[in-house]
């Protein structure tokens, strides 16, 4: 305990409080149990040792943030380790990256059942299955999902403008307005360019060739681990995901060829619809359905994207600006609303009756002219001309 101790203040200690996201205040820390799920590297340790940091301070006391890979877990259990720490006054369990240990589920169910006045939270990659673990925690967590920055995110993180988040019908509604106020404080195209190139994960320093090193890791990280520990991707198969993931990134928007995808790897089709599926879940990748109510689980998707913008650079893909539009559009909504692949009438339905047109500035109506509730989210404009918006503005909703 004395170990985990010493690395709790270290930790804690190091983290940087200069900026601290929004998220903090949404998330009901007081519940017994908390969970928040995320793709590696959007933030979440940072965030729970902020939280640990600005409620307990730095000594551990109270509250106690243990990473599940520790050598410490080698020879000691997550039961014994909280038995031990209830023993000695402890209110607050942090555990990070839970996937890591293998029977979590079992023992944090066990831990909440023993010790009801003893808080838990702990943070997992976004592959993680509370509803499908081996103990059922659904109706007793609290879950929360985090992302990367939002441009709005960005904006206050690296340039220190800060602006509250706007509902989706406060931007198609009050764009005039919303837009007035954000160019009295920044030059947001310029703002937004820099932004689709470095700006989704929070661990950008200046150095864009470094940045995007930390994302190959980062996919890397995701398809060696995670994937092939929570989606049952087999380990010899860990270079025909990546070869996946590279020809999607050459060729999205990639209208779905299953046939020819499985020729491609040499897999058998259902083989690769799960291995998309898996890749969504992990946050690599946005599979876009014409109609999600009727989606089953080995259903090919009309369209796919690449999870966010900030990829296309780090795999090489920068010229596809086009594509980077409509992926930005697609990983900005995504976070709060239900996107479908529009088909013929539209690029993209929000919620079922917003139709979405992405385009650059000389962006025409033509193709939803006839359509209620239609936009155009327009590249290369600070301002809105009626239903044409620009198209940052999708990054103002989170």
């Amino acid at each position: 305990m004395e170990t985990l101790f010493k690395k709790h203040q270290i930790l804690v200690s190091q983290v940087n409080m200069d900026i601290i996201r929004e998220m903090i205040n949404s998330i009901s820390w007081e519940r017994q149990l908390v969970a928040i799920r995320g793709s590696r590297g959007v933030g979440k340790t940072t965030l729970m040792r902020q939280y640990i940091r600005q409620k307990y301070g730095v000594k551990p006391g109270e509250a106690l943030y243990c990473v599940l890979d520790s050598l410490y877990f080698t020879s000691h259990s997550l039961l014994q380790l909280a038995e031990h720490f209830h023993l000695m006054g402890g209110k607050h369990l942090f555990l990070d990256e839970v996937h890591k240990y293998p029977t979590w589920s079992r023992e944090i169910k066990e831990i909440i059942d023993l010790y009801p006045d003893l808080k838990i939270t702990f943070t997992g990659s976004s592959l993680l299955q509370i509803l499908n673990a081996d103990a059922d925690l659904s109706r007793r967590v609290l879950s929360y999902d985090m992302a990367g920055l939002s441009f709005r995110e960005f904006l206050h993180f690296y340039k220190g403008i800060r602006m509250s988040a706007c509902s989706l019908n406060e931007v198609l509604s009050n764009a005039d307005d919303i837009c007035l106020e954000i160019n009295k404080l920044c030059k947001p195209q310029q703002m937004f360019e820099q932004y689709l190139r470095v700006g989704y994960y929070p661990f950008y320093d200046g150095n864009e060739e470094e940045y995007y090193s930390r994302i190959e890791n980062v996919v890397s990280f995701i398809i060696d681990q995670e994937m092939t520990q929570l989606c049952g991707v087999d380990i010899s198969n860990t270079r025909k995901v990546k070869a996946l993931l590279m020809f999607l990134a050459e060729n999205v928007p990639y209208e779905v060829n299953i046939a020819k995808l499985s020729t491609y790897l040499e897999l058998n089709k259902q083989t690769v619809l799960g291995y998309l599926n898996g890749m969504q879940r992990a946050e690599l990748l946005h599979l876009l359905y014409s109609d999600n109510k009727s989606v089953t689980r080995l259903q090919k998707p009309d369209k796919i994207y690449l999870h966010n913008p900030n990829m296309f650079y780090a795999l090489g893909q920068q010229n596809k600006i086009g594509t980077i539009r409509e992926c930005f559009a697609v990983n900005q909504l995504a976070v709060k609303h239900t996107v479908e692949y529009g088909k013929a009438q539209g690029d993209f339905r929000i919620d079922g009756r917003i139709t979405i047109e992405v385009g650059g500035q000389d962006k025409t109506f033509d193709q939803i002219a006839d359509l209620p509730d239609s936009y155009i989210l327009a590249d290369m404009m600070e301002y809105p001309v009626g239903k044409k918006l620009p198209l940052w503005l999708a990054g103002m909703t989170y």
